[in-house]
């Protein structure tokens, strides 16, 4: 029922404020609530320290991830300024960590204090501050150290007594925040340890020569320390990376240009850097901008993927080495050996989104289109071996997409008309999911059988394929007589894989081709008694000697039935065999109870049915194993084929054994 609506009105509609923007909303500033917004923030904090890094203040960074959760970043650049702005009139602590879009980077493009700065929006320092349970901030400056305290989002102590300060005897500059993430505000605080790692090295990627040291608190207390430091930046991660198994070296390009996004706007400056190679065995492209790993791309790769795909396009044509009438190279084509790493810096940066894991400047983009493709044509003139190299590797892998490409057209045209074969088979009943990954068949007995378990069943993804009467014996039969039975030919269509076996008589089945196979699974659903035994023992003969691949990659299985239904007063049990009868008929001993044998598959009601035998929550599969086909194989063998003199000893030895089973009535 809808909620009465009628007291909204003008006193309905109230601002957020202070840290109720953050705490209320987080996952506007961080783009989520859970973990990765939680691990957004603490990339927040580690950026400022990245930034003054930057700018040559500092050469060393420690992040610490202290086992309660908290965490902490140091660093030894100029230290935040804390202290009274007399521009603001306002503390700056007040603006740094108390008020979103607030900072000192906004004016970098005219000559500001960061050249090319990771942090831009003036948000991530306080929104972290407002989203955290409470968070101590440490800043040597000036001579002297001060001290800060927040609690859930507030300053502790009065405003103006907020602020500790006192002379410093250390000789040191630097800023140092120790912060715990608020589960009031987050769904979880537990960043991975992975996370950590890989943050702190892909910052000392694009950092050259800064140290990025992580410390782990261990649950017995002690401190892990591991650093993170590439003297000569991306140039020293691409050979980390692709080792010795380089198709050509390792090449660094880098450039300087200074334009706009639009007529209107004023330039801006940007540098571009990037490393590359081409590898038979080892494929790589990542791009950062500012600092800023982006996960999503944007402006670099788009120009990555128009520029060097044009350039090697060309020169292939050059070379004269395109086939008649062959069209020509795609990025995937490119992409697919190449080794590139891109880490450029902008004064003004366009990023999706406060996450920054994309860009979308359309000058960046135009500048690094330009420059790769100069470059990579120049190289390509001038590096003759390395570019035959590269054009004879792209070649490879474009005939090879465009093989592959042709045999999928092939297989979907060969599964469509599988599709439409067994769209004629009578009485076959297919599911609506094309995903061959999460379609089941199921081979039922008769049409009772079919009824029941089609009211029971998932139609998005489960078929149904009945037997009409007794199935052949195939392990007798010769294979003009198996491909002559209407069953077994409609059974090989459904399944679509074609069989395993070369004969004449089979001329008009596909050959096998497990690729071919329109189910995941395939399930023997028969009657828990001798007929459905019987039929069960004969689909699996069947199986195992035509398509025994599919019982070797496990996609053959049986569906246990229920031997008896006992309901209690509240309750309805399913046992399996006497073992979980006598179980079940233990604990309702002293209660009134009915027991009866469990009907045919037919006479099942469709709650039952979906309970104990599609439902994939509730039912029982048993997996056919190769060896227990072979078993099976060999025991017909013995009871229904021509071995006589091993049925008779089989009779012999374990004859008594069915006593109990005669009907002698």
């Amino acid at each position: 029922m809808a909620k009465n609506t009628a007291n909204y009105g003008n006193d309905s509609i109230r601002q957020l404020k202070d840290e109720e923007r953050v705490r209320l909303r987080p996952a506007v500033i961080f783009g989520s609530d859970g973990l990765d917004g939680c691990a957004h923030a603490a990339f927040e904090i580690l950026s400022n320290a990245v930034d003054e890094a930057r700018q040559g203040y500092g050469k060393l960074i420690t992040l610490t991830a202290f086992r309660d959760g908290s965490i902490q970043v140091e660093d030894n650049g100029r230290g935040c300024p804390l202290d009274w702005n007399p521009s603001e009139k306002r503390f700056n602590w007040e603006l740094v960590f108390c008020e979103l879009y607030a900072g000192g980077k906004y004016n970098n493009n005219q000559g500001g204090d960061y050249d090319f700065s990771l942090g831009t929006n003036g948000l991530g320092s306080c929104a972290t501050q407002y989203a955290s349970e409470y968070m101590d901030v440490t800043v040597w400056r000036d001579g002297n150290k001060y001290s800060l305290h927040f609690k859930k989002g507030k300053v502790v102590g009065a405003k103006k007594k907020a602020l500790e300060i006192e002379p410093s005897n250390e000789d040191r500059t630097g800023t140092t925040i120790k912060w715990r993430p608020d589960l009031e505000v987050f769904t979880s605080i537990s960043i991975p340890h992975d996370w950590y790692r890989e943050t702190m090295r892909r910052q000392a990627v694009v950092n050259a020569n800064v140290t990025f040291r992580l410390r782990i608190e261990g649950d017995d207390g002690e401190f892990t320390e591991e650093d993170f430091c590439y003297p000569k930046g991306i140039e020293d991660y691409v050979l980390e990376k692709v080792g010795a198994d380089y198709l050509t070296e390792p090449f660094f390009i880098e450039a300087d240009r200074r334009g706009r996004d639009r007529e209107d706007l004023p330039d801006y400056n940007v540098k571009i850097t990037a490393c590359m190679c081409f590898s038979r065995t080892f494929m790589m492209q990542e791009y950062y901008h500012n600092s800023s790993w982006l996960e999503n791309g944007g402006s670099p790769e788009k120009a990555a993927r128009s520029a060097l795909t044009s350039a090697i396009d060309a020169y292939i044509k050059q070379q004269g080495k395109y086939n008649k009438n062959e069209s020509g190279i795609k990025w995937q084509d490119v992409q697919d050996c190449l080794v590139l790493v891109t880490n450029c810096f902008s004064t003004q940066t366009s990023y999706e989104n406060q996450t920054k894991k994309a860009i979308n400047n359309r000058f960046i983009q135009q500048a690094m289109t330009a420059f790769f493709k100069e470059r990579l044509s120049t190289y390509l003139i001038e590096n003759k071996d390395a570019a035959n190299k590269i054009m004879e590797q792209v070649l490879i892998n474009k005939r090879s997409r465009e093989r592959s490409e042709r045999e999928r057209l092939n297989l979907k045209k060969t599964l469509q008309t599988s599709n439409d074969l067994a769209s004629r088979v009578q009485k076959f009943v297919d599911c609506r999911s094309r995903d061959v990954n999460e379609r089941e068949l199921f081979i039922v007995e008769g049409d009772s059988a079919l009824g029941a378990c089609k009211q029971a069943r998932d139609p998005d993804f489960q078929a149904i394929m009945p037997i009409r009467g007794k199935i052949l014996n195939c392990l007798k039969a010769e294979y003009d007589k198996i491909f002559k039975s209407e069953i077994i030919t409609d059974l090989i269509k459904v399944l679509g894989c074609g069989v395993q076996v070369k004969s004449k008589a089979n001329k008009s089945i596909a050959s096998f081709d497990i690729n071919a196979l329109r189910w995941s699974k395939i399930i023997l659903c028969t009657d828990a008694d001798v007929d459905g035994f019987q039929i069960r023992t004969l689909l699996l003969t069947m199986l195992y000697r035509l398509t025994p691949q599919l019982i070797e990659e496990h996609k053959v299985f049986i569906a246990e039935s229920p031997l008896y239904e006992i309901t209690a007063k509240d309750k309805t049990y399913f046992a399996y065999n006497e073992r979980e009868k006598d179980e079940f008929l233990t604990q309702l001993e002293g209660q009134k109870f009915t027991i009866q044998r469990s009907k045919g598959l037919g006479e099942n009601d469709p709650d039952m049915m979906n309970l104990t035998t599609m439902n994939p929550k509730t039912r029982r599969l048993i997996q056919v194993k190769p060896g227990d086909a072979e078993r099976t194989a060999q025991m017909f063998d013995i009871l229904l084929g021509d071995n006589l003199t091993g049925r008779k000893d089989y009779i012999a030895t374990h004859g008594s054994e069915y006593l109990d089973d005669l009907d002698i009535s």
